[in-house]
């Protein structure tokens, strides 16, 4: 199912299996105990990964969260217990916001995934999000494939990821390599699986939750490893082995999604029509596009359109291919996250050592000088005196409208300025 509304569904796990048909995912049971936060908590614990402290149980209302942060200190994350995705969490950062901040992390679950409960646990301030993408057979043997850092994030929605994760010591991949196991392992899971952790400021490693499902930025693995994760998926569901141990990496790499969406007005979704998509080509460019020149990308969907993923031998030869790609993709007709792509390949705080780039990085010390999109043909450095006003007739009545010198004229030659009737038609 790769990733859908279908993919970390026990329900429709079960049926499929109920129908007779081999299901290419984990075991029912795996999804619906790991997509229950607090009981994938309780799997950690038992699995002896790192933890922040938490509750062990959903809470039963806010003076329940006072004691909690009175105990352990603030800030803390107050997380619906069914949720993702930053839906259903809220950050108190003062013991007076808590009885707000968790009614309003009840009422966000119970309309996005239809259940209120919450857990708390500390909040690891500046995180950077580090997860596994493992391989877990039904003969008992599991995979690290590789580590990926998907730090760059708004809204809590990942926008640019590599493999593998930078920066980290001997004793981080260890322990990130060590925990994935034992979690899955504990968790009875067989498939492909991600398991994602938190990594402080001072290098404190926290267990974060599993997506049961291939992920969004899977490629990036299967670019440094040379294993494809889909064909994998398929010979652990026709209960193949998997016949090797944690891949050596080679190499490095980056996928960077290319959402309709506009940067220069802080990511604001922007649906349109792709007039003009022409991708970049070149040595380590792989493109897994959605849309063509043409294609009209509606309100009510997904804002991925593609996702551009560059290889090098390092990273910094990956950083500059990405630069280079980047700048030669050519999207016309809409917004897209192009732009930011363009910026951050080139920004120290992603680019070198020390990492400085974290969860909320985007939202709170990304300079964001990118341009709100404007369509081709427009000037949105245009003045006053770059504008004209004309007179347009609507419904039978005579208007005055301010446009840009340009489009006015333009106007103005087709006759339907200054109160002129089109022709018919």
């Amino acid at each position: 199912p790769g990733y859908g509304f279908l993919s970390e569904n026990a329900e429709f796990a079960q049926a499929v299996l109920d129908a007779g048909l081999i299901w290419i995912g984990p075991p029912p049971q795996a999804i619906r105990d790991l997509g229950d936060k607090v009981a994938a908590r309780h799997i950690a614990q038992r699995a002896g990964a790192p933890l922040v402290a938490g509750t062990p149980d959903p809470v039963s209302g806010a003076e329940e969260v006072v004691a909690f942060a009175k105990e352990h200190g603030l800030p803390i994350a107050i997380k619906a217990a069914f949720g993702g995705g930053g839906r259903g969490l809220k950050v108190a950062r003062t013991l007076e916001e808590v009885p707000e901040l968790y009614d309003s992390a009840v009422r966000e679950a119970v309309a996005a995934f239809g259940r209120g409960e919450c857990f708390v646990e500390r909040y690891l301030d500046k995180p950077r999000h580090v997860e596994t993408q493992c391989l877990a057979d039904t003969h008992g043997n599991v995979v690290v494939v590789s580590t990926r850092d998907c730090s760059l994030q708004r809204r809590h929605q990942k926008l640019v990821e590599e493999a593998p994760a930078p920066f980290l010591s001997q004793e981080q991949n260890e322990q990130l390599y060590t925990a994935s196991k034992a979690i899955l392992k504990e968790a009875g899971y067989v498939g492909a699986g991600t398991v994602e952790f938190l990594v402080g400021v001072d290098g404190t490693i926290s267990f974060l939750e599993v997506n049961t499902r291939l992920q969004v930025e899977h490629p990036v693995t299967e670019e440094v490893t040379g294993i494809d994760l889909v064909r994998e998926m398929f010979r652990i569901a026709d209960g193949e082995e998997l016949g090797y141990g944690d891949p050596e990496i080679r190499g490095h790499s980056f996928e960077f999604r290319i959402n309709g969406e506009d940067p220069g007005r802080n990511f604001l979704p922007a649906p349109g029509t792709v007039t003009r998509f022409d991708p970049p080509t070149g040595p380590g460019v792989r493109l897994d596009a959605g849309v063509e020149s043409g294609s009209v990308i509606g309100p009510a969907w997904d804002s991925l359109l593609a996702k551009l993923v560059i290889t090098g031998a390092t990273r910094e030869q990956a950083l500059q291919r990405a630069a280079r790609a980047l700048e030669e993709f050519k999207v016309e007709g809409m917004a897209t996250a192009i732009p930011f792509h363009r910026a951050v390949v080139v920004d120290p705080a992603f680019t070198a050592d020390p990492f400085r780039v974290h969860t909320r990085w985007i939202e709170t010390e990304f300079v964001n000088e990118i341009k709100p999109f404007a369509p081709a043909g427009t000037d949105t450095d245009e003045d006053e005196t770059g504008r004209e006003t004309i007179v347009v007739e609507v419904g039978g009545k005579r208007l005055e409208v301010s446009l840009p010198s340009s489009l006015g004229m333009s106007l103005a030659r087709t006759g339907l300025a200054a109160g002129a009737k089109p022709k018919r038609r």
